[in-house]
């Protein structure tokens, strides 16, 4: 089961999903079986449940659930919110998550593949085998990365028997997506995790986020005549001491903007009370500029990310376009780019110039909020070091004997049609971020510059 049934199972997809549907008296018209343009996804529809299965060419593992909650709307059991939304015909429906962006693209089909209704077997090649097809029918970089994914195959299986131990397993996996140095690829068994940055770069941790944060604070925000923390934290104001007319705005996150784990609506709201106070109709005629300081960033929902540029326009504009690899075989093949758009929001917006601050710890939402600010109209500026190069959602691959295969499928295009994923977004003016020389000199270059371009183009 190699390329040969890749593509007969394609064949036999594409041909149930034009095969016409049938109705079903009483059932909602979303009801039935959908496979997912990308993404190797099929979905099960079926009153209340939302059942999906990941599946390859040589594998077919049921997914995650969720719960209905009103026609064509599901709860999922960590908070987010699935929409699916009929038409154009019985044969075509999109899903969109709350807390993401951009929509996808399901085709109903009659029945369920023939591998959706066997058991997997759970043994060590079996797992073996869904984790390689996982990321060679997914993957979107190999190519940018000089990876041979499938020398990677003729290197490792032979080492994998029936009697491999789940630790071998591990560390096996863990050494096949080593060389990718992908921030949104790893290996989860259990409480063991395997995953790594870009080199030279650190991930962002809740650690080096305090330390960042207290610095700041001491050396840059000191003596500031207006300065709050909002979000549970994770997003600090202030009006920048010596000048009513520049404002800082740190994020350190696009998520967990509440003390507990609520759904994407809250952490929304939170957000919106926190830019209202921000944002006022007074500060907002008032400045002159604006910091935003996302070098300790650690993502989360891109929609946030996007929510808060809708603040800081009075112009609708395209933020980025949206794609997924959409082939098992053909990595050359992509969805349809979708445009997320940016449009101004009700009530007071910033509209002038902006400086944001970037670097290696700026991770995936942090990303593409950068990347929505690219084409913003009033003028942005990025400073600092490039970011850590990961756009795309993040899939996770559930694998036979317990493991999680966790990998991106997407892309976030710019206006030219390409991506900065694996090399970051690359600043305009580059300054040192938070190295340990600057830690002992009291020093923060790239702030220090921001404020310097600010005050030139006020």
């Amino acid at each position: 089961m190699r390329t040969a049934t890749a593509t007969a199972l394609s064949l036999a997809l594409a041909a149930a999903a034009a095969a016409p549907a049938v109705a079903t008296p009483g059932k909602p018209s979303t009801d039935g079986l959908w496979r997912m343009d990308g993404y190797g996804t099929v979905l099960s529809l079926d009153g209340d449940t939302f059942q999906e299965y990941q599946s390859t060419s040589v594998s077919c593992i049921k997914g995650d659930t969720a719960r209905r909650t009103a026609p064509g709307t599901y709860a999922t059991a960590d908070g987010a919110t699935l929409t699916v939304h009929p038409g154009p015909g019985r044969n075509r429906a999109t899903l969109n998550a709350d807390h993401s962006v951009g929509h996808h693209t399901l085709r109903r089909i009659k029945e369920l593949p023939a591998d959706c209704t066997r058991p997997t077997p759970e043994d060590p090649r079996t797992a073996f085998d869904v984790f390689w097809h996982s990321f060679a029918e997914n993957y979107p970089f190999f190519a940018a990365k000089g990876i041979d994914w499938q020398a990677t195959r003729d290197r490792y299986r032979p080492q994998v028997g029936q009697d491999t131990t789940r630790e071998k397993l591990f560390a096996v996996f863990s050494d096949m997506v080593r060389p990718l140095y992908d921030a949104h690829v790893a290996v989860q068994g259990g409480d063991r995790v395997f995953a790594q940055v870009r080199p030279g770069t650190e991930m962002p941790t809740e650690a080096m986020d305090t330390k960042v944060k207290k610095f700041i604070g001491e050396r840059d925000l000191k003596g500031a005549p207006y300065r709050q923390d909002f979000a549970n934290g994770r997003i600090t104001y202030a009006d920048l001491p010596g000048s009513a007319a520049q404002g800082y705005l740190r994020i350190s996150g696009f998520g967990g903007y509440t003390p507990e784990d609520a759904p994407y609506a809250a952490h929304l709201a939170e957000l919106d009370r926190a830019l209202d106070t921000i944002l006022t109709k007074d500060r907002t005629r008032r400045l002159k500029g604006l910091i935003i300081d996302l070098r300790i960033n650690g993502g989360g929902s891109d929609a946030l990310g996007i929510h808060i540029a809708e603040r800081l326009t009075d112009k609708p504009y395209v933020a980025y376009a949206k794609r997924a690899r959409n082939h098992p075989t053909d990595p050359g093949r992509h969805t349809r780019p979708e445009p997320i758009r940016v449009v101004p929001a009700d009530g007071p917006r910033y509209t002038g110039p902006i400086a944001v601050l970037t670097g290696g710890s700026t991770v995936s939402a942090g990303e593409t909020f950068t990347q929505a600010l690219i084409n913003r109209p009033g003028g942005t500026i990025r400073i600092g070091q490039p970011t850590q190069g990961v756009f795309s959602d993040v899939m996770e691959r559930k694998l036979p004997g317990g493991m999680t295969a966790i990998l991106p499928n997407e892309e976030f295009l710019n206006r030219s049609g390409h991506t900065y994923d694996g090399t970051g977004i690359p600043p305009h003016l580059i300054e040192p971020v938070f190295t340990k020389e600057e830690f002992a000199k009291m020093r923060d270059s790239a702030f220090d510059r921001a404020v310097s371009v600010l005050r030139n183009d006020g």
